[in-house]
């Protein structure tokens, strides 16, 4: 028995030697085939080695961590509290045992020395510092500041020097290559801040390897002063860090970051929590959207392999009379795929390897922003991508295996093609499949998991490619009707269907994803253009001034603005027809802080709260509660209180000249405005003032005054009381801005050159832009343009395919006396077939999973409370306009590339 056992694995081995070799000799024969699959496999495993290489690179490890954050310094200290605190072993992470941290505040640096050995040095540091500059007329911000003294070698190391030296004294900077880009300066040129108030030179260009981005670096302001509180110090120590100088400096509240790890807390702290569990949701999404793509790829290879075999079926029916069986023929099919997965898997990963290494500057600067830890690969995932590799190709060459080992041996030899009969289980298996796969994913988007939703759309996406071969025969009896030129196409696809289906369904896959992820980013855009509510009426700018006692900005020196220095900008820069003072209902000056609202009627208040946790009976009684209709009747509302007499009004609702009439007289009669109806009774409006106090907050019974209500569409609603009512409420205005009513909607040239006229008196402006969010569209036109790209390919790859099959047919219609132009026509139309088909497939697919998924979600939004706006059901025209006209272009340039004349063959059937 074991004898027997060991001959059959002999002759498994040897059988499977035997078909490697000839797929190594059928490679080289069919060089232009050979090429084609390598591309196919080789594209995606240098992409995802050039990935995976450059994410290595990029993972830096603990010792080049160290290296970058503290350079030549033993450690970097953080006093934190005035107090014990406890850390993580990198000082990554900290707390306080206590509940009462009393911050560390500005310290200099002899007190941190205090704090160390004899013979210690310390360098202060603060890694952010506020900085712009004026560039022309325009002030440019986006420029990071950094303050440390690179001449000394603790901060030297920090940073690595292209040019120059490093700044002397406060009126010098280094700057980064990028910064010198953005600043538009170049070394030993001056820069200007952007009030105008101070400038620099620029005395050397510097680059830190952890930000790439504009970054200068300021020489410290705290020689012989105390640092800021954000600042930390970097140490030169005598010795190294122990574990007793740890304890000793967490015991003063101070963090250290050094080259070796802390030692564990003491038993009075809580362990920081340390996540050991992987992200399984996220793992599966992504494994699954790997096989989406393999599965493309799968698809694209798939038709080579078939021609292939069908160019080679002679031969596959002399190893069968010689004595191969089944097993055989499909082992030498098979073994196709392995030699040319290996080959592209070789080829992908070298060319994935060199090109990390090549274009390792370029992904450093345009990508992460940041050095990479040194050049070195991933061998593990190398591993796995090649393993990949080899699997898609003997998956790509899976059916056509099973294709080869049911040919007509007697039909191989004589050389002629039969088509194989399509067992009516395979339609019925994909319908299947498809329906299934949709009801799936519908529940995958009820519930909200990702991998359930795409789990569903990949088995709808099966069944569609295994009914694909039965739509594409149905498909074929239209062209009994049909010219000369499309009857044949649609006939060679019927009768090719090994390779015809695969490139259908390889388009179809990447237009139906392409269409479904339109829709839903078109359906998203509409649904928050419909939930945004704009907090200012059109062409309304907010000028508010800085809170007394607060901190200046830092480019502040023009002190508190009056109305004609904000006028004259507005109406120079903005074209503002009216500025208008705002100011704010408050309890008075130095009084507790307090809260000025409406009080809305018990009668009217939605009774459901706006949680979760209410029962599915509750939630239905919530939804059909008519006073929870409004948009804001779950949420309690905030109302920003205006003492006005009808000046501002305008301004900031929005309103119509009837309205602000009827408005204006209700506060010059002493009453109120508030812009929701729902707080109106017969005329009146609750008012109420709570006041914070020492023991929580304490409001009074409500104040009954005129009111006036209407809508103002904003997402800000505001409570405008008259003088005589904030009178009677206790309450005076405090000037807070102003409302500037320009001419239009500003664009961002007037935006910014308002915000540069008003900079020195570092107000605040709040300008309305009008929409919810970016544009889609260039996302939609990059999915319809990839989308594209594979159709085209496979449109390309499948004509070319069966132009090389179908060339003793073309010779036999030249014999007979076809037009030369007739071998262009049948090219048009043979890559029209593949295209337009599984465009149109891949189109309703696409349409039906967005339908799909978004009424699931509504459905579940339906039912949630609070209410959920739902998802409208659209379609992305921008990416079908994309996909419509690709179909034109595969079939205009498979023409355009098609010879016309071709040489007689010799027919043997």
């Amino acid at each position: 028995m074991t004898a027997g056992r060991g001959g059959r694995l002999a002759g498994v081995v040897g059988s499977w030697w035997a078909a490697l070799r000839i797929a190594r000799r059928e490679a080289r024969r069919a060089r232009g085939r050979t090429a084609l699959v390598l591309a196919m496999i080789t594209l995606p495993v240098l992409v995802l080695t050039f990935t995976a290489v450059s994410w290595d690179m990029s993972d830096l490890t603990r010792a080049e961590r160290n290296d970058r954050q503290l350079g030549t310094a033993d450690a970097e200290l953080l006093w934190v509290a005035r107090g014990p605190v406890f850390q993580d072993a990198w000082g990554e992470g900290w707390g306080s045992p206590g509940d009462n941290l009393v911050p560390a505040g500005p310290v200099t640096a002899a007190q941190v020395t205090a704090l160390l050995p004899a013979g210690s040095r310390v360098v202060p540091l603060r890694r952010w510092v506020a900085f712009d500059a004026r560039v022309g007329e325009r002030v440019v911000g986006g420029v990071t500041g950094r303050e440390v003294d690179l001449a000394d070698p603790l901060g030297r190391g920090l940073a690595r020097f292209h040019s120059g030296r490093a700044p002397a004294g406060p009126d010098e900077i280094a700057a980064s290559p990028a910064a010198l880009r953005r600043l538009d300066v170049r070394p030993g040129g001056t820069v200007t801040s952007g009030d105008g108030a101070r400038s620099w030179r620029v005395v050397g260009v510097a680059e830190y390897p952890d930000d790439l981005g504009p970054v200068v670096t300021l020489y410290p302001s705290t020689e012989g002063r105390a640092a800021e509180p954000e600042s930390s110090w970097l140490v030169d120590l005598p010795g190294g860090v122990d574990e007793a100088l740890f304890r000793r400096l967490n015991e003063q509240g101070v963090v250290v970051r050094a080259r070796t790890p802390a030692p564990p807390s003491g038993t009075g702290s809580p362990p920081f929590a340390t996540s050991t569990g992987m992200d399984v949701e996220g793992m599966s999404v992504s494994v699954l959207v790997g096989g989406l793509g393999l599965l493309e790829v799968v698809l694209l290879v798939g038709p080579a392999f078939a021609v292939g075999v069908r160019r080679r079926r002679r031969d596959l029916a002399l190893v069968a009379v010689a004595g191969g069986d089944d097993a055989h023929l499909r082992r030498i099919v098979l073994a196709d795929g392995v030699v040319l997965g290996a080959l592209g898997a070789a080829t992908g990963v070298t060319l994935g390897v060199a090109a990390a290494f090549a274009g390792r500057p370029l992904v450093e600067q345009h990508l992460y922003g940041a050095r990479f830890g040194g050049y070195r690969c991933w061998p593990e995932a190398l591993v796995a991508i090649a393993a990949v590799a080899v699997l898609t190709g003997v998956l790509a060459a899976l059916a056509p295996a099973w294709a080869a080992a049911r040919q007509d041996v007697v039909a191989g030899l004589a050389g002629r093609r039969v088509p194989p009969a399509h067992r009516r289980r395979w339609p019925v298996a994909g319908l299947a499949l498809t329906v299934g796969g949709a009801a799936l994913a519908a529940f995958g988007a009820a519930r909200t998991a990702p991998a359930v939703l795409l789990v569903g759309l990949i088995l709808g996406e099966l069944g569609l490619v295994l009914a694909t071969p039965t739509l594409v025969g149905l498909l074929a009896r239209l062209g009994r009707s049909l010219p000369l030129a499309p009857r044949i196409a649609l006939r060679d696809a019927s009768r090719n269907r090994s390779s015809a289906a695969p490139a259908i369904s390889a388009v179809m896959a990447a237009v139906a994803g392409s269409v479904a992820v339109g829709a839903y980013l078109a359906s998203d855009r509409a649904r928050s253009d419909a939930m945004y509510a704009p907090s200012l009426p059109p062409g309304t700018v907010l000028v508010t001034l800085p809170e007394d006692g607060a901190d200046p900005a830092p480019d502040r020196r023009g002190g508190r603005p009056n109305l004609e220095q904000v006028a004259g900008s507005a109406r120079d820069h903005l074209g503002a027809r009216t500025v208008v003072p705002v100011a704010e209902a408050r309890c008075g000056v130095g009084a507790d802080p307090c809260s000025v609202s409406p009080v809305l009627p018990p009668e009217r208040a939605c009774p459901w709260p706006s949680r979760d946790g209410l029962g599915r009976a509750e939630q239905r009684r919530a939804l059909a509660d008519a006073r929870c209709t409004g948009d804001h009747a779950p949420y309690g509302t905030y109302f920003q209180a205006v003492v006005d007499d009808g000046t501002v009004l305008p301004a900031l609702t929005g309103a119509g000249p009837a309205e602000v009439a009827a408005a204006t007289a209700v506060l010059r009669a002493g009453g109120v405005v508030v812009t929701d109806p729902r707080y109106v009774v017969d005329g009146r409006v609750d008012v109420v003032v709570a006041r914070s106090g020492p023991d929580g907050s304490v409001a009074p019974p409500p104040t009954t005054v005129d009111g006036y209500a209407f809508r103002t569409g904003l997402g800000a609603q505001r409570l405008l009381v008259s003088p005589q009512a904030a009178d009677r409420l206790g309450l005076t205005a405090h000037p807070v801005g102003w409302a500037v009513s320009a001419d239009g909607a500003p664009g961002e040239e007037r935006q910014e050159r308002f915000r540069t006229a008003l900079r020195p008196f570092g107000v605040q402006l709040e300008f309305e832009s009008g929409g919810s969010g970016d544009d889609e569209r260039p996302a939609l036109l990059l999915l319809a343009a990839a989308a594209g790209v594979i159709t085209l390919g496979a449109a390309g790859m499948a004509t070319g395919l069966a132009a090389a099959e179908g060339r003793a047919d073309l010779s036999t219609l030249a014999a007979v006396g076809a037009a030369p132009g007739l071998r262009r026509l049948l090219s048009l139309c043979q890559a029209g077939v593949i295209a337009v088909s599984g465009s149109v497939l891949g189109i309703g697919a696409g349409l039906g999973s967005a339908v799909i998924i978004l009424t699931a979600l509504n459905r579940r939004y339906a039912e949630m409370w609070p209410v959920q706006d739902p998802y409208p059901v659209l379609v992305p025209w921008a990416t079908l306009g994309v996909l419509l006209v690709v179909p034109l272009v595969a079939m205009l340039g498979a023409g355009l590339f098609t010879r016309s004349r071709l040489p007689v063959e010799r027919r043997l059937d």
